[in-house]
C-alpha cells in the first residue's frame, strides 16, 4: 500500500520524467449507468496526449471504490444518469485514497445530482461542496473559459456549475453539473455535436487533467 500512495503523491514528478498514467472509471451500485459514454475518456486522453503532451494512456480501466486497485490511479472519473449507492467500505476506501493524494472528477450526465452529493459528502466526513467562480485557475490553463464551465448539452435551462471539495487546502473532488462534459468528449457523431462544442468539452477536460497533473 505504501508504495502506491507514494506513487500518487509524487505523480507530477514521476510522470514528467518517464512514464504514463491512466484514468480509471468508477463502477458503482444503485442502478445508475456507470458505463455511460464509453468513448469519452479515451478521446480526452488522446486529446491531452496530442495537444498538451501529457503522458496519458488512451486505454482505461473500470474499478470499484472498495478495491485497492484505485490506489494505482492518480485520477478517477465517475459519471451516470441515475442512482448511486456507496457502501461504508467504499466510502472509507475513497476517503483514504483522496487523503493520500488521489483525485476524482464526477460529471453529472443528468439525473445523478440528487444521489451523488450526499454520498460523496458522507464519504468525506461531511465536507461541503464549494462552487468555483469563473476566475478559478482551472478555467484558465491551458485553455481560457472566462465564463467558467462550458455548457455542452441542454436539459432544464440551468446554468453549468462546477463544485469542489477540499482537504487541507487541496482540491480532491471536482463535480461538474448541468454541463455534460463527457457527452462532449464522446465521438461527435454519438450526439451529433458541432465541432465547437466537442472542442470546448475536450479543452475543459484537458484543463482538469492539467490541473491535477501539474499538482494544482
Amino acid at each position: 500500500m505504501r508504495s502506491k500512495l507514494v506513487f500518487i503523491l509524487l505523480l507530477p514528478l514521476f510522470c514528467s520524467a518517464q512514464s504514463h498514467f491512466s484514468f480509471a472509471v468508477v463502477k458503482y451500485s444503485g442502478g445508475g449507468d456507470w458505463y455511460a459514454n464509453p468513448t469519452a475518456v479515451a478521446n480526452l486522453a488522446q486529446f491531452c496526449r496530442a495537444e498538451l503532451d501529457i503522458p496519458m494512456n488512451v486505454d482505461y480501466d473500470y474499478v470499484e471504490l472498495s478495491s485497492q486497485d484505485i490506489f494505482n490511479y492518480p485520477m478517477l472519473f465517475l459519471t451516470g444518469h441515475g442512482n448511486i449507492v456507496l457502501s461504508e467500505a467504499e466510502k472509507k476506501n475513497l476517503n483514504t485514497y483522496l487523503r493520500s493524494g488521489g483525485f476524482i472528477h464526477i460529471d453529472d450526465n443528468y439525473g445523478l445530482d440528487e444521489y451523488i452529493r450526499p454520498e460523496i459528502t458522507s464519504a468525506l466526513d461531511g465536507a461541503i461542496f464549494e462552487e468555483l467562480a469563473a476566475d478559478h485557475p482551472i478555467f484558465s490553463t491551458p485553455y481560457s473559459f472566462p465564463r467558467g464551465l462550458p455548457k455542452i448539452h441542454e436539459h432544464e435551462g440551468k446554468p453549468p456549475q462546477a463544485f469542489a471539495l477540499y482537504l487541507k487546502g487541496r482540491m480532491v473532488c471536482l463535480y461538474t453539473y448541468e454541463s455534460d462534459l463527457n457527452d462532449g468528449w464522446e465521438d461527435p457523431e454519438v450526439h451529433n455535436d458541432p465541432e465547437s462544442l466537442h472542442m470546448d468539452a475536450l479543452r475543459m477536460g484537458a484543463n482538469i487533467v492539467s490541473y491535477v497533473f501539474n499538482g494544482q
